[in-house]
């Protein structure tokens, strides 16, 4: 390739655009591809990889988005459901206690709260945002989610609960 810079500017700007797109549907997600991305572009800045080796290793993080996309159909959940999935798989230990169908179920649960209690200023009002709160806080607890680690759950729940109730508002 005569102009790998250019294709390498290009791959980037295109990965860049996948994952904001993303951000606006699966935040942990978003967020896991996006370090992806900056810690192989620093790498390339350091001069560790050569324009060759960073080219592969943005095709990986391409193939890696392309398949989470499949996520859902894999798991059988819809795309806010495996949002949700992911929110409250970030917990190591709420996976191996509980196991990934518990996990499923959990979000199914909370992503049908959310969709039903949601409403234009949620995100706004904290009374609303303290119904939902609760909601999550109850549903975690109800299948036994570590303790430990729930505030941490119930936050990123809540932040996905934002992306979503958006989406489903402004429909």
């Amino acid at each position: 390739m005569t102009h790998k810079n250019l294709a390498l500017e290009l791959l980037k700007k295109i990965l860049n655009d996948e994952i904001r797109t993303r951000s606006r549907t699966n935040l942990v997600k978003s967020k896991k591809f996006l370090e992806m991305l900056e810690t192989a572009i620093k790498k390339y800045q350091n001069n560790l990889l050569t324009t060759a080796q960073i080219i592969e290793e943005l095709i990986k993080i391409a193939k890696e988005v392309k398949e989470s996309d499949k996520e859902g159909e894999k798991l059988g959940l819809s795309t806010s459901e495996v949002a949700f999935y992911n929110a409250l798989e970030i917990n190591d230990s709420a996976v191996k206690v509980l196991g990934d169908e518990t996990l499923k179920i959990i979000a199914r649960e909370i992503a049908d709260k959310v969709k039903r209690n949601a409403t234009i200023d949620w995100t706004i009002r904290e009374s609303a945002r303290a119904k939902l709160m609760v909601l999550v806080k109850r549903t975690l607890t109800k299948y036994g989610y570590p303790p430990d680690k729930q505030q941490k759950a119930i936050d990123t729940v809540l932040r996905q609960a934002e992306l979503l109730a958006d989406s489903l508002v402004n429909i």
